[in-house]
């Protein structure tokens, strides 16, 4: 009797440490949409500055909103300050263009491409 109780504890044991190292060794459930995110802001700048190389405001300002909206979803602690600088260089240039002024426009779009490319950079080097 007391050698299968410590059987039955043993296989307990051992199904509870295959359980947890399993689950302990899984992607994060949200890594996936905040690649996706990065992906998705630097697509909608990138939408932009082709946009702006056809003349197509209306196409500009909704590849940078699309941008905009795209970038929050991507929340990491490293980058959190740079994403809201570059957040403030997307919106400036969106009311450069709006304004009529396509060069400060596309400088503010190529500034927020490289800081966002930067921040994916840091973001892939920590989630390998």
């Amino acid at each position: 009797m007391k050698i299968s109780k410590k059987i039955l504890a043993s296989l307990v044991m051992a199904a509870s440490v295959a359980m947890v190292s399993s689950t302990a060794f899984a992607a994060p459930k949200g890594e996936a949409e905040v690649k996706a995110a990065i992906e998705n802001t630097l697509a909608g700048i990138t939408a932009a500055q082709e946009a702006s190389k056809a003349g197509d405001l209306s196409g500009i300002s909704k590849a940078i909103g699309d941008a905009r909206q795209a970038q929050k979803e991507f929340r990491f602690e490293g980058t959190e300050r740079q994403r809201q600088k570059a957040n403030d260089k997307l919106r400036a240039a969106r009311e450069a263009f709006e304004a009529g002024d396509t060069a400060t426009g596309d400088k503010g779009l190529a500034e927020a491409l490289k800081s966002f490319t930067e921040m994916k950079a840091v973001y892939d080097a920590t989630h390998k």
